[in-house]
């Protein structure tokens, strides 16, 4: 092993799955991260990596000499294998969601709490589209105005996607298209807005008849009572990411996003600027569109450069983490109908 090597960073990835392999990929384009070792469920004797070592378990992954551990793991051990991984002194970056439930982050939070020179982040891979960072550039800028409300789509066409099953299982998912894919839509809501007090919702399996959601529609409001539409949906036939910010002067739409499947379209931004003095509500706008997904790229950077220079993890943070899952269960909870069925807990209560 050369010198070079040797000062890199060793990282373990824990599934090596669809997620896994992708972030597998931008890791080693880092500088000063190496992917050592991995695990992976279905891996068979004569599965190999060059030069990496290859394992059935995350046990037999911890055993190995690692700096970071990647956990792209199925909901259900999510929470389970990040705390092992923190308790092994590693920095760990975890995929959403961060667990089954809401009390899985929270414990998660507990042993972070005791390791706090070790780094935790979570891939809410979305904020690192380039779209949604004008969006917030904009918004925060407060060339628009205030956010006066929003109104949000993310829908594919089914729960069990072309990977595998798991997803459709509430005990190995906890939660259906909301909790595995809307939960970007709810994290993109308290990004723009902030958090949110009120909730009312409505949530069946009425077409795919797994005991996970396939639909979830949920109406929420801020403190300053601004509201939020959300629908996050697995019967969207034609692939759907769609985003409308209201501001006082404007208003921002999100339409697409690039992602591996191709499937949501181009991604592009929509800004108008409001003409006071127009009476047909006729605005001057421009449209962006963006050509190249960096996103996984750019948050494994910042994660690596929180690592190394040891600073603060400034997005995907524990935090982030709790506050959507708890907005996520919050649509769960406020529907009466779905509480019952499946014993929701209020995420507000510890």
């Amino acid at each position: 092993m050369n010198k070079q090597t040797m000062n890199k960073l060793k990282v373990g990835i824990a599934g090596y799955g669809i997620v896994g392999k992708r972030r597998h990929q931008y890791i080693n384009e880092h500088p000063d991260l190496e992917v050592t070792a991995v695990c992976e469920q279905n891996f068979t004797p004569d599965s190999t990596l060059p030069g990496i070592a290859c394992f059935n378990n995350y046990k037999q992954l911890l055993e190995t000499d690692l700096d970071i551990l990647f956990v792209c793991l199925t909901n259900n051990i999510a929470a389970e294998v990040t705390i092992a991984g923190l308790e092994k002194g590693l920095h760990v970056f975890c995929e959403k969601p961060p667990g089954k439930d809401v009390d899985d982050i929270r414990r998660v939070i507990e042993v972070e709490k005791k390791r706090p020179d070790l780094k935790l982040k979570y891939g809410f891979n979305h904020r690192y589209h380039d779209s949604i960072r004008e969006a917030l550039r904009i918004i925060q800028s407060k060339e628009l105005g205030e956010v006066l409300n929003l109104r949000g789509v993310y829908g594919k066409s089914r729960v069990i996607p072309f990977d595998g099953g798991w997803r459709s299982k509430r005990e190995l998912a906890g939660g259906g298209i909301l909790l595995d894919q809307g939960i970007h839509m709810v994290d993109l809501l308290r990004l723009f807005c902030g958090e949110f007090v009120e909730v009312k919702s409505f949530v069946s399996n009425d077409f795919w008849k797994h005991d996970v959601e396939d639909n979830a529609y949920a109406i929420m409001k801020d403190k300053k009572g601004r509201v939020a539409m959300l629908n996050s949906s697995a019967t969207q036939w034609q692939h759907k990411f769609n985003l409308e910010i209201s501001l006082s002067r404007g208003y921002i739409e999100l339409h697409g996003i690039l992602s591996g499947s191709k499937s949501y379209g181009e991604e592009k931004i929509v800004v108008g600027e409001r003409d006071e003095d127009s009476n047909d509500g006729q605005m001057k706008s421009k449209t962006i569109k963006f050509l190249q997904d960096n996103s996984w790229r750019d948050e494994i950077y910042e994660f690596a450069s929180a690592v190394i220079n040891n600073t603060t993890i400034k997005s995907g943070t524990s935090t982030d983490a709790l506050e959507t899952m708890k907005l996520v269960y919050s649509i769960y909870y406020n529907d009466v109908v779905w509480r019952n069925k499946f014993n929701i807990k209020n995420p507000e209560i510890e």
